[in-house]
Order: structure tokens, then C-alpha cells, then sequence
């Protein structure tokens, strides 16, 4: 198991002189990969936790009935800057719908196909490396990032967001700004963060 997460987490980076850095597709495609549906985490959350420690993130591992939830956070210091998400997917439905393989994150044409692309994969994928970029560009810098991803929107939505908002406050964190990627709304532009 391990040698199969150091050799994504290979495919995931590319080598540079100095610096490794992300892909978005690439690291899209890889947690598109995880069959994540809701309840299950299919190792996404192992894939995201390795990266983040690799970027320097301190990482904590929650599991609140079974659910997988995980915050990371670089620097210690206010303001914290938090990207908050989700990665779990819904259920596939009828296989036979799908173009291409729901977890096969096949690009065709420039647009990429799979369960979790949209919602929400590639916000995760995105704040992974805009937090990457910022640091090298921002080394130093005052303040925090982290990263509040949980496993458990797309079900219930009971032992996701809420507790581990309560768990992160009692270990004394506090978020001083979020960006949510969840794509889905009713009426108003973040109306369904669960």
C-alpha cells in the first residue's frame, strides 16, 4: 500500500530543480481515481494528507463514526486563510449512462470526465496548489493556511463539517477567512455548504 501512494504521489509531482510542484489536472485526475462515494473514502484522504505533509502542513486525521475528515494547517499564526471542501461523491448511478468510467478521470477534447470533477476534486486540487504557490511566493510571510476537507457531504452530512469545525475550535484553531469550492446551490452562491 505504501509503495502505491509514494508512486502516485510520483505521477502527482513533478521534480523541479529545487521545488516540487503540482499539477492540477494531474492531482485531479488522482483523487478522481479514489472511488470515494459517500460513505467511503477510498483512500483520498491518504492521498491529500501525504501531499499537504509534503508542502510542509502540519496534518491531523479525524474519523468521527467511521467518517474520514482531515485539517492541515502551515504557519501558526493569524490570519488563518482556510480552503474548505468535501471528497466524497455521490453515487454513479446506471454505469451504462457514463461516456467513460466514472472514476477513470479521462480527458477528452480538454474537458475532464469523471465522478468528483466538478464536485469537488478540483477545488481540492486547485487550493492544494494555489496554497503551494502562495507559499513560494510568499515564504514567510505573517499568518496561516489550512485545508478542512471531510468525507461525509454528500450522505448525511452529520459527522463531517460541524464536528470537525468543534474539534479543530477545541484544540484552540480559529478560521479567520474560508473559500469553499462546493459547486451546488438552490438560489444563492454558497447556500449548500453542509
Amino acid at each position: 500500500m505504501r509503495l502505491i501512494a509514494i508512486a502516485l504521489l510520483a505521477k502527482i509531482l513533478h521534480f523541479g530543480s529545487m521545488a516540487r510542484k503540482f499539477d492540477p489536472l494531474i492531482l485531479t485526475q488522482a483523487l478522481i481515481e479514489k472511488p470515494s462515494v459517500t460513505p467511503i473514502d477510498a483512500g483520498a484522504m491518504d492521498l491529500l494528507s501525504e501531499a499537504l505533509a509534503d508542502l510542509g502542513f502540519k496534518v491531523t486525521r479525524y474519523v468521527f463514526e467511521g467518517i474520514e475528515n482531515l485539517y492541515a494547517r502551515i504557519g501558526n499564526k493569524a490570519p488563518n486563510f482556510c480552503f474548505a471542501g468535501h471528497t466524497d461523491v455521490v453515487p454513479t448511478g446506471d454505469l451504462s449512462k457514463w461516456r467513460f468510467p466514472p472514476f477513470s478521470a479521462t480527458v477528452v477534447d480538454g474537458t475532464l470526465f469523471g465522478r468528483g470533477a466538478a464536485d469537488m476534486k478540483s477545488a481540492i486540487a486547485a487550493f492544494v496548489c494555489a496554497a503551494q504557490q502562495f507559499i513560494a511566493e510568499n515564504g514567510g510571510r505573517k499568518g496561516s493556511i489550512s485545508l478542512l476537507i471531510t468525507g461525509d457531504e454528500e450522505g448525511v452530512a452529520i459527522n463531517g463539517t460541524v464536528k470537525l469545525l468543534a474539534a479543530i475550535e477545541a484544540m484552540g484553531e480559529k478560521i479567520d477567512h474560508c473559500i469553499v469550492g462546493e459547486p451546488t446551490c438552490r438560489e444563492t452562491l454558497g447556500d449548500m455548504i453542509k
